[in-house]
Parts: C-alpha cells; structure tokens; sequence
C-alpha cells in the first residue's frame, strides 16, 4: 500500500515539476545535485565541496528543524530525491520511506549512501538498559521487523571520519575531475574531526568514573561507546514515547541520589519536565544541562553559522563544565 501511495505521489510531483520548468525551477544538466535528510550529512557535503559547494545543489530536507523520527517526504521532497545525483540518508527505521522512493527514482543513475550500511558491523543495535521505559509496540511485529539499530551514528566523531570519506569516495566517481580538491578537503575536515575526538578522550580519561545521566531520549550510544562511558536514561534514542512511568522517574531519581553527578541531562528544544519531575523526587542536588543531538538543526541556525563541529565542540564544552 505505502509503494502504491508513493508512487502515486511521485508522478503527480513529477508532473508539477515539468510544468514549472519555465519558471526556472529545473535542474541545470551539468549541475551536481545533492539531497541529504539531516543536518549532519549536509554539513559534511558542504566541507567537503570546500569552494565548490557554491557550484552545487545541495538540498537539506529536514531545514525547518523537524525531528528525523517524525519526518515523512512531501511530494517537492520526492521529486528532488529521485531526480538527484547523490542522496545521503541515516538508513535506519525512520528511513522507512527509502527504498520505495529509490525505486521510482527518475534518474536511473542515482547514487546513495546509508549512514548504517556504511558503518557495517560498526552499527548497533539499540539498546534498552536498567531503568529505561520500554516502547509500547506489539511482540508479534517487533518479531516480524527483526532487531532496530540505533541511527544516531553521526554522534561519533570516528563515524563521522568514515562517513565523510565514505561520501568523498561517491562524489569522485560523480565528479572526477574534483578529485583533488575533494579528497584534501575531506582530509582536512577529518583532521579537525579526530582533534575534536581527541579532546573529548582526554576529558573522559581525566574523569574516568563518568556516568551521564538522561531524563530524556538517548541518542548517544555512539558517543558514549567511543569513551567507555556508562549511561542511564529514560527512552532509548529513537523511542517515541514521551511520558516516563513512575518506575522510570523513580529508578533515574534514585541513580542521582547514588551517583550525585550534580547534573540531569536533557536534548535541545526538550521542555524538561521529565528531567524536572525526575529531579524532584530525589534528594540529590542537581542541575539540569543540554546537550545537542544535531538531529533538529533549521535554516536559521544554519545562517547564524551552526555547523557539525561548533555544535559537537558545544556538547563538549558543555561536559567540560559540568565534570570539572
């Protein structure tokens, strides 16, 4: 039914996109087009092109800040996937949507990249811990489905560099003759990436017995796994529930009690009254501190100058005060 619906949808968006084509809003032959779901995915594409990002069309799809979990193509959006050069997409469970819109892609030449797929064995399944409020979902489907991976694979800097090389890799093929500039561009972005890795190594060897606790969603798996670090949280990453039980507040209250971090972690744009009604029933003393998933980043956060490293230099500032 989904494939019927999209299908249906692309050939009514193709067709309004043909009229349109004297209004300018067709795609030049030579240009190189470039659609990317999230934000992180967009910023490597435009580091990467360096100087030559101007000469291209490179499409963010999810610019108003929407979150990735929620976000379904318009009928614009479908006619820009399938008519484009190179879609970049997490690949995960929210992607749903992917291989239908591949598969009535107009330009039979399309390349793609799946963030998970190119990870490989690097991606992980994920995963619900002590204390965590598990998803409301039937058994039989979850069984049907087989296991969920975590798609939050950007928030590793040691992804990131795969992924970028990964998507240095693809934009050669399509554009040989940038070759040279593409790949010191990417060299030079991912030196900058493993600087940023380093600093963050250093901190948590500096506090070897951190253990971040969420009362909130917890999309850093990734993260968390790079340092050794332990967690607790209320909702694994990708979960759509928004209301933690009375055993989950009691249980994330209790670990602020045990641990005293002195701090309660939420996301960006969260209204914190998990973190708040968790903080409230316990007797420790903590304040509560945001760190960004980079999963909800829009167009004016992109125009005040948000990139991938200034947010991920953020969350480490943020921890850096918080630990020290």
């Amino acid at each position: 039914m989904f494939k019927k619906i999209t299908a249906l949808m692309l050939c009514g968006a193709l067709a309004a996109s043909f009229s349109g084509c004297a209004e300018g809003s067709a795609k030049k032959t030579d240009d190189l087009s470039i659609v990317c779901t999230i934000f992180p995915e967009y910023d490597w594409v435009r580091q990467i092109l360096g100087s030559h990002a101007d000469e291209a069309q490179i499409t963010y799809l999810l610019d108003s800040g929407a979150d990735l979990h929620n976000y379904q193509p318009t009928a614009a959006d479908m006619v820009k996937i399938t008519t484009c050069d190179l879609f970049i997409y997490a690949g995960g469970e929210s992607d749903h949507w992917v291989e239908d819109a591949l598969s009535e892609a107009e330009n039979k030449e399309i390349r793609s990249i799946s963030l998970l797929e190119t990870l490989g064995d690097l991606a992980k399944e994920e995963e619900l811990i002590e204390g965590m409020e598990p998803e409301e979902e039937e058994e039989e489907e979850a069984e049907e489905e087989g296991p969920e991976y975590d798609e939050h694979v950007w928030l590793s800097l040691r992804n990131a560099q795969t992924l970028c090389t990964a998507i240095t890799d693809q934009l050669c093929q399509i554009k040989p003759e940038l070759e040279s500039d593409l790949r010191s561009n990417c060299d030079s972005y991912n030196a900058q990436l493993d600087e940023l890795d380093g600093k963050f190594s250093l901190l948590f060897d500096d506090h070897p017995d951190t253990t971040l606790i969420f009362g909130d969603r917890f999309p850093f798996r990734y993260f968390v796994d790079d340092y050794g670090v332990d967690y607790y949280a209320a909702f694994v990453g990708c979960s759509a529930e928004t209301e933690a039980s009375f055993d989950t507040v009691t249980f994330l209250a209790g670990k602020l009690e045990e641990l005293d971090p002195g701090v309660l972690f939420t996301l960006e744009g969260s209204d914190q009254k998990i973190a708040e009604t968790i903080i409230s029933n316990s007797a420790a003393d903590a304040q509560i501190a945001e760190l960004n998933s980079i999963q909800s980043v829009n167009s004016q956060q992109i125009s005040d100058g948000a990139s991938y490293l200034s947010l991920m230099e953020k969350n480490y500032e943020t921890l850096k005060e918080v630990l020290k």
